[in-house]
């Protein structure tokens, strides 16, 4: 057994960890996210990049701020989940 408090695996990726983070609060800067989900910066830059690309987050400039937002009624990716938006999902962790 280690002392490390992580678990060896999760049921969510990080990708959906950084989703959800930036779901409850879409002006959230990266550092923030990193220290929330416990990955680095540029990891958070990367997911953001792959869900804005995928079409799952859009972002735009507010000022000297990065504003994000969740675009709703995108499907899963795996194909057996597929058939579900990420709705289900956001609905389950935000309010």
């Amino acid at each position: 057994m280690t002392d490390d408090p992580r678990p060896s695996w999760t049921f969510l990726t990080n990708h959906g960890h950084v989703l959800l983070a930036v779901a409850a609060d879409p002006d959230v800067r990266v550092e923030e996210i990193a220290a929330r989900v416990g990955i680095t910066s540029r990891a958070v830059l990367a997911i953001l990049r792959d869900l804005e690309e995928a079409g799952y987050v859009t972002r735009s400039r507010r000022g000297r701020r990065t504003h994000y937002e969740v675009r709703p009624h995108r499907p899963f990716r795996h194909p057996s989940t597929a058939h579900r938006e990420v709705d289900d999902l956001l609905a389950i962790f935000t309010r």
